[in-house]
């Protein structure tokens, strides 16, 4: 009897313990796949299947259905205006390539910064023509690329201004008109300058965006994280308050070695010259900063407060102000520059002439037109005054023109 009741006790204990087991499987198995979904949706939020008016939608922001007059005449504008800078810039370009007296890295980098304003108005031209009812119709890739073309022409020109302000503190804190930098360093630095630019431009599409993290997305641009350009936006607020720093302290120090310079003929020519060049380069950065302070503000607001902040009520003019600026900076170098305004009527005039004695070779009349040797005269007075003024920089080196 008594063994009889032991087995039955042996009996129940084990199938407790059956019990108990088949319990802490299930247990652990649901923690496990609760723990699995809760990984799954911690590490991989991201739904890559949305398309940008998805992103658009979500944000609240508006996407136009079809063209309006108003559109029609806003993007006419747009694309002139575009062209302008595109031509003006390339002008700038051609003449301190061919302008000899422009061969130092103070005009090398105001080049590149041309060529950052070229840039620009490409990257105008491409948001021109997919914006409006054709931002629906973009890929987010295509998207993409339409603001990193901006992204890379802004970071461009930055980065030159900053690389002209700490040349010029170089050159001015020794009283120097240009700097002793080699080709070869500046050429180098020019390469980083478009490097670094074409990376931060990178960067949206690559890893810092909204697609992981719907909450984050910009109002203005609605792929874009807000965290990011709050970022850029600092970066870039930093970085012109570093320029006018330093402008500000070369300016003081300028004016203080003025007054405490002698009369000397050539001394005082040196110092102005200075003084001139010290002017447009400063116009050129008061312009960039009035011109993109607004936009990169309504940045750094939407960036902390999303849709609070409104922004895109004032998103295209902020936009408008910031292409105007491309178009700013050959007008400076042709009212502060008379080198620069000679070398650019030159070429057009060498321009103009070659278009006219093709035209002219056209007509059958005018076959014996002397024109050619005109044409030929432009071209040679070209050269000479090459030669001329590659003379005058050996023999004085500080016979700069007022910049």
């Amino acid at each position: 009897m008594s063994t009889e009741t032991g087995a039955q006790r042996l009996r129940v204990s084990s199938d407790n313990c059956q019990l108990w087991v088949h319990v802490g499987i299930v247990w652990m198995e649901g923690t496990l796949t609760g723990a699995m979904a809760m990984e799954s949706s911690v590490w991989s939020p991201c739904d890559y299947s949305h398309n940008v008016t998805f992103f658009y939608n979500w944000v609240g922001k508006k996407i136009s259905v079809a063209w309006t007059t108003q559109d029609s005449v806003v993007i006419g504008l747009g694309l002139t205006v575009c062209l302008i800078v595109v031509l003006a810039n390339l002008l700038v370009m051609v003449a301190i390539s061919m302008n000899h007296r422009f061969h130092f890295p103070i005009y090398y980098l105001l080049g590149n910064m041309a060529a950052a304003d070229l840039f620009a108005g490409i990257a105008y031209t491409n948001l021109m023509l997919h914006t409006g009812p054709w931002t629906s119709t973009l890929s987010k890739k295509q998207w993409y690329i339409r603001g990193a073309l901006i992204d890379i022409s802004l970071t461009a020109s930055v980065a030159n201004l900053l690389a002209v302000a700490v040349e010029r503190h170089q050159t001015i804190i020794t009283m120097q008109l240009h700097s002793k930098m080699r080709k070869r360093r500046v050429v180098l630095l020019m390469v980083c300058i478009w490097a670094v630019s074409i990376i931060m431009g990178l960067v949206p599409s690559t890893f810092w965006n909204c697609e992981c993290d719907l909450d984050d997305c910009s109002t203005v641009a609605p792929l874009y994280s807000r965290r990011f350009l709050i970022f850029w936006a600092v970066l870039n607020l930093l970085t012109f308050f570093i320029m006018v720093a330093v402008y500000t302290r070369i300016f003081v120090y300028v004016r203080y070695q003025t007054s405490h310079a002698s009369h000397h003929t050539m001394d005082m020519q040196h110092r102005q010259t200075v003084v001139n060049l010290m002017k447009t380069i400063s116009m050129v950065l008061g312009a960039f900063v009035i011109c993109w302070m607004p936009g990169l503000v309504t940045l750094l607001l939407d960036g902390l407060l999303g849709k609070a902040s409104h922004a895109n009520a004032y998103e295209k003019f902020c936009l408008a102000i910031a292409e105007c600026n491309s178009l700013v900076n050959p007008v400076i170098y042709s009212l502060r520059d008379d080198e620069m305004r000679r070398t650019f009527k030159w070429i057009l005039c060498c321009l103009c002439r070659r278009g006219a004695d093709q035209q002219r070779e056209l007509s059958p009349v005018e076959v014996n037109s002397p024109l050619p040797e005109e044409t030929l005269g432009c071209v040679q007075k070209l050269e000479d005054h090459a030669v001329c003024t590659e003379t005058n920089h050996k023999e004085d080196s500080w016979t700069m023109p007022g910049v």
